[in-house]
């Protein structure tokens, strides 16, 4: 690798590092903290079980640092079968 190479990623390791310095995160700042993929992210919020902003003018999703923080020290369970049964139990509820 040389040195010019070296420098870039050293950079977009400082890069990554500030950004969890942010107060709100977007999607994709939120799945690079967390390790989490955008997919799981993005059920999560459709199920309601991630703390998010709730701002009915901004279609984007939005996520409080600190919020974050303390919803995944609680140990959630985050497996996909606990996913997928919340999801059918949602739409069972919205055929009723």
């Amino acid at each position: 690798m040389t040195e010019q190479e070296q420098v870039v990623v050293l950079l977009e390791d400082i890069k990554a590092l500030l950004s969890h310095n942010k107060k709100v995160m977007n999607v994709d700042d939120l799945a690079q903290y967390t390790g989490l993929s955008k997919s799981k992210i993005y059920k999560l919020t459709h199920l309601r079980l991630i703390p998010m902003g709730n701002n009915p003018n901004i279609r984007q999703k939005f996520f409080d640092k600190e919020k974050i923080d303390a919803w995944l020290m609680g140990e959630p369970d985050l497996s996909d079968a606990f996913l997928e049964e919340q999801f059918n139990r949602d739409l069972l509820k919205n055929r009723k």
